[in-house]
């Protein structure tokens, strides 16, 4: 329990401070003025796809269950997701929405390896299709950027995440003579898991596809928002940009990613000329419409049947 308030308080004071960076460096009363100049039907656009986000999402985790041989039908996959995104968007306490998520499936049947590792191996697969999107996408905004990062930043991401993989599917090959603990065990069975899911083309290959897709219509998201603010970007822009800042505010650095995502907006953006002001409303309005799509997972929570309290969830995580 003190290790995970202790979490918290590290968040808490690393998006305070971010923020506090922020309103030194940035005019907030002109961002606020850009963001209130939102077109109402862009902001519903962007909405929508962000209800499309979470079919997508929910679709990528039943790739990863089928993989290890479990499943959940494709309304309930998309209620827990939701349940666990309300967690993270909403309530980013000591509690995280990927424990809950855990709790929640295995409540729902699945067992507690399956529930665990499906989790965990979504959010590895989500991590590294993100950087294979930004590495494949990498040499089109090169010239508009003007050598303003290192040409090899995401090639070395991409080769750092394969063998990041590999060692992943090696956790198993620990001494024998430390087989008998717990944490060793469930090493082992991550390790084997892994091996079915990331070693496997048929499997592996249509994952990544979903992954990418789902990256890219959030870059779609921040393009429609920023059609609604009269920001001057492409598509393009938005598909090379965005995916970093996104692996950044995933981060678990932060409270929802507050803070740095933020200032990982006006740095990607003000590369291609884009105002402090103008980055800071369009981040703000793309974490309005994330926490506003997560709503609902709080409502999936409250109606669930044998509902138990967060802090239950939170032990029966932290027992895994």
């Amino acid at each position: 329990m003190i290790k995970r308030w202790a979490s918290w308080a590290i968040k808490i004071a690393l998006t305070g401070g971010a923020l506090w960076y922020l309103q030194a460096k940035v005019d907030l009363a002109a961002a606020w003025n850009v963001g209130k100049s939102i077109s109402p039907m862009m902001f519903l656009a962007a909405f929508l796809l962000q209800v499309v986000q979470i079919l997508i999402c929910a679709g990528r985790w039943r790739l990863v269950l089928r993989a290890l041989g479990a499943d959940l039908p494709f309304g309930q996959a998309c209620q827990i997701f939701c349940i666990g995104n309300f967690f993270g968007q909403v309530l980013p306490g000591a509690v995280g929405g990927d424990a809950v998520r855990m709790w929640k499936t295995h409540r729902a049947g699945l067992s507690l390896t399956a529930s665990v590792n499906s989790v965990a191996l979504e959010r590895v697969a989500t991590v590294f299709g993100l950087v294979l999107l930004v590495a494949a996408s990498q040499p089109l905004l090169l010239d508009r950027l003007a050598g303003q990062f290192p040409v090899w930043a995401f090639p070395g991401l991409t080769l750092a995440g394969v063998a990041g993989i590999v060692c992943l599917g090696l956790l198993d090959r620990a001494p024998q003579s430390l087989g008998h603990l717990r944490v060793i065990q469930g090493f082992a069975r991550l390790a084997a898991d892994s091996r079915r899911l990331f070693f496997q083309a048929r499997k592996c290959i249509p994952l990544l596809v979903v992954v990418v897709i789902g990256h890219i219509n959030l870059a779609l998201v921040v393009y429609v928002l920023a059609i609604g603010l009269d920001i001057d970007v492409t598509a393009l822009d938005c598909m090379v940009l965005v995916p970093p800042v996104i692996l950044i505010a995933t981060l678990p650095i932060s409270m929802a990613g507050w803070g740095p995502r933020e200032m990982a907006m006006i740095t990607a953006f003000g590369f291609i000329g884009v105002s402090k002001e103008h980055a800071t409303a369009l981040s703000v309005l793309f974490g309005a419409v994330s926490v506003m799509i997560a709503l609902p997972g709080g409502i999936f929570w409250l109606l669930a049947r044998r509902e138990a309290s967060p802090d239950d969830a939170g032990q029966d995580a932290g027992s895994v």
